[in-house]
């Protein structure tokens, strides 16, 4: 049995609460926050964009601390992993903290704002010999998934090139959503599931230039154009924010293999949501709709979940959710940003 500590009960902190609830062999026994009405299980105040709003939850049995620092400094409390579900500021100090006291890690994305930061957190886990996960969930929602394992499996031949939309509205709710110290912009907050998912198929590019716009001095939108050892990859990526509020969200992918293309795309607009499911092109012109089964975002944390605990259980690192993957996300997003202030190609390292 696996326990679990939730640092942070926020809207991440409830998702993850629910997919801990539909996973054997692991127990939530503590939740660190610093609101009064949370830390007694009135959590009825979290919004978010996906999912159930939250509720009043039983916290019987469940050890309830003010921080992070309490929970860990408490020799009463047996944990195994520490879940930090924080806003991304406090990232990096909260995976040092946890690291040097023993635990393992999952820390939801990005692991943190600024690269010195990420490598002062990788370097933490490694350093005190316990596992870091971090929470870049794309590669487990079904489209996502479907194409990482198609791509893995060689049927259609080598990976040749992609492109990858991520765009929202103007999330004016969040007045400290363009702080580059407290979230980050659309590259640290959006794109970077894009980022990690690039940099997992295609490997860490040399290079990237991008074009765009800034707001406040942050990157509000771009485009971007990744250099790779093999000048027959084509990778291409749109983020961003427009101003409209009529389409608060929209993903999707088009990822070219030799012998096939698999195209995604989903638009949320706020009248009825659209989508075209996840098709594989083949190259004897046919098309192939894979059935997926149940898009419940939530589940997609239930699977991720479920990978941390299995690589915690057989003692094993993520191919997915390894820091060091996330970490080159971070990089890949500061390089975009550099090339878009300057205008000028960015090279890696």
């Amino acid at each position: 049995m696996q326990k679990v500590a939730i640092a942070g009960i926020g809207f991440m902190g409830w998702i993850h609460w629910l997919a801990y609830q539909q996973i054997p062999n692991v127990k939530v026994v503590a939740i660190a926050t610093p609101e009064p009405d949370r830390q007694a299980g009135d959590w009825t105040s979290i919004q978010g964009n996906f999912g159930p709003p939250g509720e009043k939850v039983c916290l019987d049995g469940i050890a309830v601390y003010g921080s992070l620092d309490q929970m860990l400094a408490d020799p009463a409390i047996e944990i195994d992993l520490v879940d930090v579900c924080l806003p991304p500021a406090l990232h990096a100090d909260a995976i040092v903290a946890a690291t040097s006291s023993g635990n393992h890690v999952l820390c939801e994305k990005p692991l943190a704002l600024k690269l010195d930061q990420c490598d002062r957190a990788v370097d933490s886990a490694s350093s005190n010999q316990v596992r870091l996960f971090v929470g870049q969930v794309l590669p487990f929602f079904t489209e996502f998934q479907f194409a990482f394992d198609k791509i893995k499996s060689g049927e259609f031949g080598k990976l040749i090139g992609g492109s990858f939309r991520r765009v929202i509205s103007d999330p004016q709710w969040l007045p400290k959503f363009y702080d580059p110290d407290v979230i980050g912009g659309p590259l640290f907050d959006l794109h970077v599931h894009d980022a990690h998912f690039i940099r997992l198929l295609f490997g860490m590019p040399l290079g990237v230039f991008s074009a765009g716009r800034h707001r406040n001095g942050v990157v509000d939108y771009c485009h971007s154009l990744f250099k790779f050892d093999d000048p027959e990859v084509v990778v291409h990526s749109t983020t961003g924010v427009i101003n409209q509020q009529g389409r608060p969200f929209t993903h999707g992918f088009e990822i070219h293999l030799e012998n096939g293309t698999l195209q995604f795309d989903f638009q949320g607009f706020s009248d009825t949501p659209e989508m075209m499911p996840l098709k594989i092109l083949n190259a004897d012109g046919s098309v192939t709709r894979p059935e997926l089964g149940d898009g419940d975002p939530v589940l997609a944390f239930v699977r991720e979940i479920k990978e941390v605990v299995h690589c915690l259980e057989q003692d094993q690192s993520s191919e997915i959710l390894g820091g060091r993957l996330a970490r080159d996300a971070i990089e890949i997003c500061e390089l975009q940003s550099r090339s878009v202030t300057s205008g000028k190609y960015q090279p890696a390292g």
